[in-house]
């Protein structure tokens, strides 16, 4: 499958006015002017320098007449809400049809969202769907585990269950490079497109709210002219 990739250079700051969307260069990547420790086992956060290829996360056909961009967030129950019920038939109807691309971008309101996104995005594209069903599935369990700590022993197991090895684990999980490209290519996409809540749509460069899946399909079948 072809992907669409953004590299983001570290060095280059989001444009300035985004309000809560503004990260400070910092060791400590940061969401909502707050530093985000990393749950890693060395919380390794020092800047190297490296960029990092930030991977779009795509189902369905390449050259499928209409785009539909997700914003969610892993710790949103209404994000959760979705993908048990409303994804699942866009997904039948539209996207395995060959009608709809489909993109998932994570959005970053807290450090244990951008905590499970480094753990969906830790296998790759082939097991970052199965991870995100994983992560809604049992939202309620892993962001109510008590402690940080025990929110991140949460997110490992859930790793460990899409078959992530240990050391695979703590390696995403101390990524700081990694966290501040991901924030800053949240950043750039939530301005773009003016995202302030989740789940939040962008079907063909039009954002829209979270709906339900008939007003999706007015207008999936407004646009492909059915």
């Amino acid at each position: 499958m072809k992907q669409r990739m953004m590299t983001i250079a570290l060095a280059v700051a989001v444009a300035g006015g985004a309000g809560w969307w503004f990260t400070q260069p910092a060791s400590t990547p940061t969401v909502n002017g707050q530093e985000i420790a990393l749950p890693g086992a060395a919380n390794a956060q020092e800047a190297s320098g490296e960029t990092f290829v930030v991977e779009e996360m795509v189902l369905g056909a390449e050259d499928a007449p209409v785009e539909v961009i997700e914003y969610a967030s892993y710790t949103c129950p209404h994000c959760a809400s979705f993908h048990a019920g409303v994804f699942k038939d866009l997904k039948a109807d539209y996207i395995d049809t060959g009608k709809v691309k489909f993109i998932y971008r994570e959005v970053y309101f807290d450090r244990y969202g951008l905590w499970g996104s480094m753990i969906a995005r830790c296998g790759g594209e082939d097991r970052f769907f199965g991870i995100t069903d994983l992560l809604y599935e049992q939202q309620s369990a892993w962001t109510r585990a008590g402690s940080e700590a025990a929110i991140a022993d949460e997110l490992r197991k859930i790793g460990r269950i899409a078959g992530l090895e240990n050391e695979q684990l703590e390696a995403c999980l101390s990524n700081g490079d990694k966290a501040r490209t991901l924030i800053e290519w949240y950043q750039a996409n939530a301005e773009e497109h003016g995202i302030s809540s989740t789940p939040s749509f962008v079907i063909d460069g039009e954002t829209y709210s979270n709906m339900s899946y008939s007003e999706f399909q007015q207008i999936l079948d407004d646009r492909l002219g059915g």
